[in-house]
């Protein structure tokens, strides 16, 4: 019971300081869930923060928030995705109300906009961060197929101007169409 109470501490200490700090949303917070819950606490691998990231992008709802609630519930069920979802929502919360209770003099100030901008910089640096560590664990697959996905959807979307939501599904069902072959084949060598 100990050890479940301190674990439930630890999430809402760290869900809270993720979701304080990362600005930016979207998956500026997988660096952040990486540097806690692989790096610090091994609650998830390599492996399977991409896949989480993967399906807390897929679901409804913000990317930080379906991500925190996935790792709470693998780090400690139930309750740590409720404990981990609750301090992802809070920070926001209180600064976004904070912001509009005082929205002119914020939008006006000289100094608010040079931190935002400055802040802009540093999201940047950060999803640069992630796409690395995301594209160094498809080529460690060795997998021409999943390789040959990173230019591709980049070309279908940056040259071609494809709607991201497309090519995500698109993506999706040549995994499944692969996996289905896969499986096939293994099941034709039996």
């Amino acid at each position: 019971m100990k050890q479940r109470l301190k674990t439930y501490a630890w999430l809402l200490s760290a869900n809270l300081f993720i979701s304080a700090f990362t600005f930016g949303g979207g998956y500026i917070v997988v660096p952040m869930i990486r540097r806690f819950f692989v790096l610090k606490k091994p609650y998830l691998t390599e492996e399977e923060l991409i896949n989480l990231a993967a399906i807390a992008q897929s679901s409804p709802g913000a990317i930080a928030i379906n991500l925190s609630a996935l790792a709470g519930y693998k780090a400690a069920g139930t309750a740590g995705a409720l404990i981990s979802c609750t301090a992802a929502v809070a920070p926001p919360l209180v600064i976004l109300a904070f912001v509009s209770a005082f929205y002119k003099a914020f939008a006006a100030n000289a100094v608010i906009a040079a931190v935002l901008k400055g802040m802009e910089a540093g999201v940047a640096a950060l999803m640069i961060d992630l796409i690395a560590d995301m594209c160094s664990l498809i080529w460690k697959k060795r997998s021409f197929f999943f390789s040959a996905m990173i230019p591709l959807s980049f070309a279908a979307n940056f040259v071609f101007g494809i709607h991201a939501a497309l090519i995500l599904a698109v993506c999706c069902v040549l995994c499944i169409l692969q996996a289905l072959y896969k499986k096939y084949k293994e099941r034709e060598q039996s």
